[in-house]
């Protein structure tokens, strides 16, 4: 299943996806984190150093490998220049899975070593350079996320975890529909809900399932206003965490001393992720691909390109869980 945490920035949406990280591979669950934040802090979280946080391929940079090896043999893809970040998936492509190795996982992944030798893979899109600057938009990075999202067939048990970028620029493109569940993180304090009620109400009308996920809370009076602000869709709160303050030092204890409430939360969180991705609407799931797809298309895409973006979609495709034990075409 695929989820994200989003969240003002400061709100601790990395603190907290990066602790969700080490809660499921404690358990030897299969994970696939994606650092998809204009700040790269993921790797840091979960406990790599500034000189492996750096060294972390970024996907951004190989986009066109990305592109080669998920255009596969579809037909109607003649050449990877001609895809784009919303480009879905037809007969002839190439699909990632969480479970294998692939020159995309090769090429962009990292493994990162947990307690217990406990493992996951780490992508990033890699942070904005000196040549970035003044002249390149964050979404042209986030694109090599989305692609890759939009090819990617996942079963029960497996986790796509993604930290998003802060506030709601998510909306920009069609990536915040690629998930499951949608974690919010918010603080209790007017700034820290006003991001929830963008997201609310940008996510209204394509069925995003979204859960708020308060942090920093200290006491009743926290735990009160977030509920008076965001209603039922609070489901669990964070308090204070030694553990999280020995972590941000770059000195953190084992992960099975994390204090027992924040322990039982993040235990909320997976039940609500599974409990979401029963629900999937693998149909629903390709058509908004598509919509969004054909709306880069014409706004921009054909455009750039030269080609018409929108025969590249395949009307009888449908991403769907039978296609993990599918084979991969040559």
């Amino acid at each position: 299943m695929k989820i994200a945490f989003v969240g003002k920035g400061g709100s601790g949406k990395t603190t907290l996806s990066s602790l969700f990280i080490r809660h499921l591979a404690a358990g030897r669950t299969p994970v696939l984190a994606v650092d998809a934040d204009i700040n790269q802090h993921l790797g840091a979280a979960l406990g790599l150093d500034e000189a492996e946080s750096a060294a972390l391929p970024a996907m951004g940079a190989r986009l066109p490998l990305i592109k080669e090896y998920l255009r596969g043999a579809n037909p109607r893809i003649p050449a990877a220049e001609t895809m784009i970040k919303t480009t879905p998936p037809g007969q002839g492509s190439r699909l990632l899975r969480v479970v294998e190795d692939n020159p995309v996982y090769e090429a962009c992944a990292r493994p990162v070593r947990l307690d217990d030798d406990a493992s996951v893979r780490l992508m990033v899109t890699g942070p904005f350079t000196d040549a970035d600057l003044g002249v390149a938009c964050y979404h042209s990075k986030v694109g090599a996320v989305e692609l890759c999202l939009n090819h990617l067939v996942d079963g029960p048990g497996e986790y796509v975890v993604v930290d998003m970028t802060a506030g709601s620029d998510s909306f920009a493109s069609g990536m915040f529909t690629r998930f499951d569940m949608t974690f919010l993180v918010a603080e209790p304090t007017r700034k820290g809900v006003s991001v929830y009620r963008q997201y609310k109400e940008y996510a209204r009308d394509f069925g995003v399932a979204l859960k708020v996920v308060g942090n920093k809370v200290q006491g009743d009076d926290d735990l009160d206003f977030l509920r008076a602000e965001v209603g039922e869709d609070l489901l669990v709160t964070f308090g204070h965490s030694d553990w999280v303050r020995a972590m941000e030092k770059g000195r953190p204890p084992r992960f099975e001393l994390l204090e027992e409430a924040n322990r039982r939360a993040l235990e909320t969180l997976r039940g609500a992720a599974d409990a979401s991705y029963e629900r999937r609407d693998w149909r629903r799931y390709t058509r908004q691909m598509v919509h969004f797809h054909l709306k880069n298309a014409e706004s921009w895409g054909n455009a750039k390109t030269g080609a018409d973006l929108a025969a590249q979609v395949d009307p009888s495709f449908v991403l769907d869980e039978h296609l993990l034990a599918a084979p991969q075409p040559v």
